[in-house]
């Protein structure tokens, strides 16, 4: 590993700690304007939708430019969107216009990040050689899940009582802040600012790819043309399969945790976050550990993912707090461990046959089309009030069955095309298959 590759993870730390703490306090500051209990979720959905919409086009303009450049100015959208957020009550807008506003708001942030993801994925593919990248990648998913962990955490404690006290009373602060949650939003923009700063030293790996087209109808085109030549892929069918699934989960179980802990434990949503740190040093602790997977034996992870859609099933029988550490550790360790070496292997089959900007776009593409999915799906269940133990269950068993699925599937090809191995390795199939 190089320095630049240490300082890409920085900036992507600080950039996605923000992320995760700016989620909590725009739930708190919906909340703050009483809305809906099926509107947070939409807060996921808006995100996910910019990712969906601008996929045809962030991949071209991630390989157009440096990718610390890309980085810079996608960074610098975020703290845009961040603000906006923190204006919602000077334009006069009823409760509903309000709350509107603050899922616009975020969304610009979802713009943002739509575009930095293309770049800081496919700047791990340039700046090392394939046989380092299960390891590049445990760390880029390993310190993400860091800056989740304290990106939540952080988020619960700037609307905390104690702490929102504190800064609402202090002299500069408190002649335009009013609440806890603007409190925190306004904060969370200077870490924004500062991952746009320190994206400006990320060196230039002076990798060109083909001019890219500027016709969005010809990028809308090309871009069709990568996802099936993804999906086609034998290796990349599945990869891509399991990262997209693991994706539109881990975001709906972070809605699912909220509700549940306010319903079954009677948590207030900085409590709440708590418990979301909780599974996502699970997950550090797995991808820690996937970093001795080879990528040659990366799909024999799979069963793991079955696991992890079992263990989730136990959820609406505990309630003792030490339990409910311990299972949402487990889970966060059963994901990071089979995500990690099925991102990395998707990773190298996009870049083999597309470009690096291009197949983090398409495997974006997919994954927020199955966040969009799913968290909709979750709303709705909401909205009918279909109790949370329920919704538990039918999420545990929905993950754990398309996993076995996945596993067949990954049977089938390997029976059709018995050379398949040859592109990975034999070793790791036995257990997968």
């Amino acid at each position: 590993m190089n320095r630049g590759f240490y300082l890409v993870i920085a900036a992507q730390t600080l950039s996605s700690l923000a992320d995760n703490a700016l989620f909590i306090a725009a739930i708190a500051l919906i909340q703050q304007l009483d809305g809906p209990v099926w509107v947070p979720p939409m807060i996921k959905w808006g995100v996910a939708a910019s990712f969906v919409l601008l996929a045809p086009f962030v991949g071209a303009f991630a390989d157009a430019y440096p990718k610390g450049r890309v980085m810079f100015i996608t960074n610098a959208l975020k703290v845009v969107g961040c603000l906006l957020m923190f204006c919602y009550g000077i334009f006069g807008l009823s409760t509903t216009g309000q709350i509107m506003l603050i899922c616009f708001a975020y969304s610009i942030v979802g713009m943002g990040a739509a575009a930095y993801s293309p770049a800081k994925y496919g700047i791990v593919t340039e700046m090392l050689p394939p046989g380092l990248l299960v390891a590049g990648n445990s760390w880029i998913e390993g310190m993400t899940v860091i800056s989740i962990i304290i990106g939540a955490v952080l988020g619960g404690v700037l609307i905390s009582p104690v702490v929102s006290d504190f800064l609402l009373s202090h002299p500069s602060l408190s002649g335009w802040l009013n609440t806890p949650a603007e409190t925190a939003i306004f904060m969370i923009s200077f870490l924004y600012a500062g991952a746009s700063v320190m994206n400006l030293f990320i060196p230039n790996t002076h990798i060109r790819y083909p001019v890219q087209s500027k016709n969005p109808i010809r990028l809308i085109s090309n871009f069709k043309n990568y996802i099936c030549i993804l999906w086609r892929d034998s290796l990349g069918q599945i990869s891509l399969s399991v990262t997209t699934l693991f994706w539109g989960a881990g975001a709906t179980l972070q809605l699912i945790v909220i509700e549940w802990s306010r319903q079954n434990l009677g948590y207030r949503l900085d409590q709440s976050s708590i418990l979301m740190g909780v599974a996502a040093l699970g997950t550090v602790v797995g991808a820690i550990a996937a970093a001795r997977v080879p990528l040659k034996a990366s799909l024999s992870v799979l069963p793991v993912g079955v696991a992890m859609g079992l263990v989730v099933l136990v959820m609406p029988f505990i309630y003792n707090i030490w339990a409910v550490y311990s299972l949402l550790l487990l889970v966060g360790v059963l994901s990071g461990f089979f995500v990690v070496p099925m991102n990395a292997l998707l990773q190298h089959r996009g870049h083999v046959l597309l470009s690096a900007g291009h197949s983090i776009a398409v495997q974006n593409f997919n994954e927020q089309l199955n966040i969009l999915l799913m968290v909709s799906l979750y709303s709705l269940m909401l909205w009918l009030e279909i109790p949370i133990n329920l919704i538990v269950v039918l999420f545990g068993l929905s993950v754990a069955g398309l996993m076995i699925v996945i596993i067949l599937w990954s049977r089938a090809n390997i029976k059709r095309k018995p050379d398949l191995l040859e592109e990975i390795g034999q070793d790791g199939w036995g257990k997968a298959i």
